[in-house]
């Protein structure tokens, strides 16, 4: 199969693509050239490479044509955002006839009733992120429904892997946060710590792509989330990271409004996205109809990326407290 993916060196092609090559696929790689895949692999010695600015093709209405002159026969789109960008691309991928899968997100759904959500569960997405997210699937597997092409969106939650920072126990993406876990310093907390997070590692995201292309009768017309078997507490995210620093954690607990003032505003707003979904997703539907096995919890997918940051120098292993790498085996 000649699959064509959007978005090839970020976080989830990085490890997409070298599934795909492994499996016997064809595979071109879109993406604006402007950095290397995090994982270097010989597989993509077989790739085709295409540099593209979708956002400026997009705009001047040639983006979607632009994938289809490539003749795929599958497009795993990883950087759609708005409804017209997918529209344009679905238009384009139906006329040639091709299996469209996007990646969507778990933000899709908002707030909770009852956990773990399902992905049958009544969307009431907030912020303009899960807002697009919620109508670009709701335009895909309509379309797909009605039998004007097959497409599969895939909902990851929040993506780890080494080469960049994870969602870290407080709720966002300052690194300070792990160095003074690592440090034994004093680490507040909204409320009580009891919200949840839930991470996956890209390549379990790649995992899904491969299975969902692997099976279109099973996957198209549906969604399905991909994440790690269970979400962690800020708490309990805390607490471990303490643990494989050999230390346990110093943690106080604050009210909201008490906790966001001492942080930069863009930190606080940032755990407030997350902790104001606090998402618990169920894996059923991805395991029953894909066989989706994720291969890492979310604290070994954490473990894993801590290391990198730690042997990159972007996060401090204190003597006396170097990193354990043996807690968890993935």
């Amino acid at each position: 199969m000649r699959v064509v993916v959007v978005g090839a060196t970020g976080h989830i092609g990085s490890y997409l693509v070298p599934r795909l090559v492994g499996a016997g696929h064809e595979v071109v790689a879109m993406s604006r050239g402007a950095r290397r895949p995090y994982v270097d692999d010989a597989a993509w010695d077989q790739v085709e490479q295409v540099q593209v600015d979708r956002e400026a093709e997009d705009a001047a209405g040639v983006f979607g044509q632009r994938v289809a002159d490539l003749r795929p026969d599958a497009v795993v789109d990883l950087i759609c955002f708005t409804v017209p960008s997918a529209r344009q691309l679905l238009e384009a991928v139906a006329r040639a006839g091709a299996y469209l899968l996007h990646c969507g997100t778990i933000w899709v759904h908002g707030r909770a009733v009852e956990v773990p959500v399902n992905e049958d569960e009544a969307r009431s997405p907030f912020g303009d992120y899960g807002t697009q997210k919620a109508a670009i699937e709701e335009l895909l597997l309509g379309e797909a429904r009605r039998g004007a092409l097959r497409a599969t969106v895939l909902h990851p939650g929040h993506i780890v892997g080494p080469g960049w920072m994870p969602l870290n126990p407080a709720g966002n993406f300052n690194p300070d946060v792990f160095n003074r876990v690592a440090k034994g310093e004093e680490l507040a907390l909204p409320h009580y710590g009891q919200e949840t997070v839930h991470h996956v590692h890209a390549d379990d995201v790649a995992q899904g792509f491969a299975r969902a292309l692997a099976d279109p009768a099973a996957a198209s017309g549906e969604s399905f989330h991909m994440v790690s078997e269970r979400a962690v507490t800020l708490r309990g995210y805390a607490e471990s990271v303490a643990a494989w620093f050999g230390h346990p954690a110093r943690l106080a607990f604050q009210p909201w409004e008490t906790w966001a003032a001492a942080w930069d505003p863009e930190d606080a707003q940032a755990t407030w996205e997350h902790v104001a979904r606090s998402p618990s997703m169920s894996i059923d539907k991805a395991s029953g109809s894909l066989g989706y096995r994720p291969r890492y919890s979310s604290l070994e997918a954490v473990l894993e990326s801590l290391a990198w940051l730690v042997d990159h120098g972007q996060v401090s292993s204190p003597a006396g407290h170097q990193l354990r790498r043996d807690f968890y085996q993935a």
